[in-house]
């Protein structure tokens, strides 16, 4: 049967505990990024980048480099979900999906390159903001998209950026946003935690 987005909103909470005995398939993990994937981007510059840990050289190297939360450990894997800073810079490969298969015109395409050339180009305030935003919006996709396949997902923030840059190698331009564990939850989970009312995070203008 399958989820609706307003169930997986209702029943998705941040998992802690995971069963250490599931694994993924690479199939799966890959389906994952395909779906986080079309969350929308700026310009569609599709400025993301996802490292899957799930080897156990890697998970332990995440786990150092994330304060020793056993979830890595425990979780079938981990994402790290960057955002990429340059990819103003590598804008041409979308521009060819455009026009070969989105029906855009090279000409609009072209109009569309200068935009983003002109907002992002040394400007750095919105390079990192653009990436924080997309990787924010693909790891919220992600999360979904796990759910609704009857994964639990644990999102981290707590993470030392700089030692999981250097741990993976990831460039200077690709910079890890959010953590997000998934795999099949175990016992002594939380349920999502209530919310404040609406009428107290809500204005209608």
């Amino acid at each position: 049967m399958t989820m609706s987005v307003k169930q997986a909103l209702e029943q998705r909470t941040a998992v802690n505990f995971f069963d250490a005995s599931k694994a993924l398939t690479d199939d799966q993990i890959t389906e994952l990024v395909r779906l986080a994937t079309l969350a929308p981007t700026a310009f569609n510059l599709q400025n993301w980048h996802f490292v899957a840990v799930k080897s156990e050289s890697a998970k332990q190297k995440l786990h150092a480099a994330a304060y020793g939360q056993q979830k890595v450990l425990d979780a079938a894997m981990t994402f790290i979900v960057c955002g990429e800073l340059e990819s103003h810079q590598k804008f041409d490969r979308v521009v060819k999906t455009l026009i070969e298969q989105g029906g855009v015109s090279e000409a609009d395409a072209a109009v569309w390159k200068a935009k983003v050339i002109a907002t992002h180009e040394n400007n750095a305030e919105v390079q990192r903001a653009e990436a924080f935003r997309s990787a924010s919006l693909a790891a919220m996709a992600l999360m979904l998209a796990a759910e609704e396949q009857g994964l639990a997902t644990g999102p981290m923030s707590g993470f030392d950026p700089a030692a999981v840059s250097a741990a993976f190698e990831l460039p200077v331009t690709r910079i890890p946003v959010i953590l997000v564990a998934v795999g099949y939850a175990a016992e002594g989970n939380y349920p999502q935690k209530p919310r404040l009312a609406v009428t107290e995070v809500l204005d209608i203008c």
